[in-house]
């Protein structure tokens, strides 16, 4: 896959960017469920139906999951991402079910070069995951470190 290298420089507060397709199936529902977050909503539809979700719904962690794999493929460059700090304000929204089909929208907030450290700075973003209604089931802000060009 080719993604575009992206260094500090080329990000600036109020770039928006949206990306991904991913359609959600209940196999990898279940199946992340057995091995990280096996409670009966995430195990089975016939147990989540006696929920408020009212059927199967996906691990907000996977749903994180999720979100991640789409920055990695979208717009995190190998070359120049150098990790994150952390993250706040992480929020699921609403919940994620078979069938679903995800993307991502990433608003840049902040972009700092670092004093003790030129050749990196830091972005700091809100990313929403949205589903196929258009509605925000994931929202979360993150600092993001990046390499600069110079």
């Amino acid at each position: 896959m080719t993604r575009p290298v992206r260094y500090l420089e080329d990000f600036t507060p109020g770039l928006v960017l949206e990306f991904g397709d991913r359609l959600v199936t209940a196999e990898e529902i279940v199946s992340f469920a057995r091995e990280y977050d096996p409670q009966p909503f995430h195990l089975d539809d016939e147990a989540g139906r006696q929920t408020h979700f009212g059927g199967l719904v996906a691990s907000g962690w996977q749903t994180a999951g999720f979100m991640m794999r789409m920055l990695v493929d979208n717009m995190l460059s190998p070359e120049t991402s150098l990790g994150s700090p952390g993250l706040d304000e992480l929020r699921w929204l609403k919940p994620v079910r078979p069938g679903d089909r995800l993307r991502a929208r990433v608003t840049v907030l902040e972009v700092k070069r670092s004093r003790s450290r030129p050749e990196m700075g830091t972005i700091r973003q809100h990313t929403e995951l949205l589903n196929q209604k258009d509605e925000v089931v994931l929202s979360v802000q993150s600092i993001g470190m990046v390499r600069t060009r110079s």
